[in-house]
């Protein structure tokens, strides 16, 4: 098996599925009760807390556990909508979003917010000059991703930030950095609030981290009977969130030695897949390498991922959550259906080998000629 997907989602390590598998064992007290066990299991997130804030460059009560990125980016933008609709109600994001930061915004569009999409330039970096003119003494929050998750470009957070601040100093800024905790470096610093999700670095699914800074006001979307967690009350998860501070600190060791080798290998793969006359590649300079995307000129993308599928070899389209979609990302930066709605995804990890690329490009060769010869009879 090939596996090329892993924006999608990545196989649990081995060493956190260790550690989720001892806190399962030894740490099942509820964490919210007196007695020994539960005092135990909450010493254990205390620790797990402890440890994140230290990788992520934060305080601890800054960290909210949440189940993943969507319910992350649904905490972080309701909330922040909720909380300060009496000084505003216009809200900023980028083109390049998340299909769930989208779907929020249709939520908070109908409950009489305004909702303004920002503009991007041709290599898909947020036009600055756009986001100035944008942002209004009634702009209460700004989103704008860390890395796009179909494309890959990588936005400059700290300049954006600094915009923001200028033009109006109580915007809130919220970044979805889900696609770049583990590939890139991050400072959440940069940002009011960031959502991550731990599946996408190696970890179980179903716990993510929303950072909210202590200076930010978010009304609770969750109402429970939990005094210490407002935001999130209920029992902890304490085997998932032990597995998370795991993941996340296997996830930020030697980035630059992953990122160098998995520059080599998209490297291969562009310079192979421009040969071809009906691929374009997508993908911008400021693409990072983990993700090449790319466009089939005369094959459906499902069509050519089903069929590489028949060589254990796995493919994404645009994101997992929009599938078989036209790509709203596509569009934005090059305003061409055909293209948008042709689009395939390969990402890459450390995990992968070089003998899994030249194995790919060899079966992608196959396919591609075989599917390519259909469409011209």
């Amino acid at each position: 098996m090939i596996y090329l997907d892993y924006s999608a989602t990545t196989p649990i390590s081995l060493d956190v599925l260790d550690s989720y598998d001892k806190a399962s064992k030894e740490f099942f007290g509820n964490p919210n009760s007196l007695h020994s066990l539960g005092i135990k299991s909450k010493e254990l997130i205390s620790s797990a807390t402890k440890q994140i804030s230290e990788l992520l460059g934060t305080s601890e009560n800054e960290i909210i556990y949440t189940s993943g990125a969507t319910e992350s980016n649904n905490m972080a933008l309701i909330g922040i909508a909720m909380a300060h609709a009496k000084k505003g109600r216009h809200i900023l994001v980028s083109k390049l979003e998340h299909p769930s930061i989208y779907a929020i915004c249709e939520y908070l569009k109908n409950l009489g917010f305004e909702i303004g999409y920002i503009e991007n330039d041709q290599d898909g970096l947020i036009d600055f000059e756009d986001l100035k003119k944008k942002i209004t003494p009634e702009t209460i929050l700004v989103s704008v991703c860390a890395v796009n998750s179909e494309l890959g470009i990588r936005e400059p957070l700290k300049m954006i930030r600094q915009i923001i601040k200028k033009e109006n100093s109580e915007t809130i800024f919220h970044s979805d950095m889900t696609q770049a905790l583990g590939k890139v470096s991050v400072n959440v610093r940069d940002v009011d609030l960031a959502s991550f999700s731990i599946h996408k670095i190696y970890g179980p699914k179903g716990i993510g981290i929303l950072y909210k800074s202590n200076l930010v006001r978010v009304t609770p979307l969750i109402q429970g009977s939990s005094k210490e967690n407002v935001l999130r009350p209920g029992t902890p998860p304490v085997a998932l969130i032990a597995a998370a501070a795991k993941a996340i600190r296997l996830g930020i060791q030697d980035l630059d030695r992953k990122e160098t080798f998995i520059r080599k290998l998209k490297e291969k793969i562009v310079s192979e897949l421009n040969e071809y006359e009906g691929i374009t590649i997508n993908s911008t300079k400021y693409s990072i390498p983990h993700i090449l995307n790319i466009s089939l000129e005369n094959i459906k993308p499902e069509t050519f991922i089903h069929a590489m599928e028949e060589y254990e070899i796995y493919l994404g389209t645009n994101t997992a959550c929009a599938s078989g979609e036209e790509s709203a990302t596509l569009m934005a930066l090059y305003n061409d259906k055909k293209r948008a709605s042709s689009s395939v995804r390969i990402s890459l990890s450390y995990l992968t080998t070089t003998e899994e690329i030249n194995r790919f490009l060899n079966c992608f060769q196959i396919v591609y000629n075989r599917l390519n010869s259909l469409t011209a009879i």
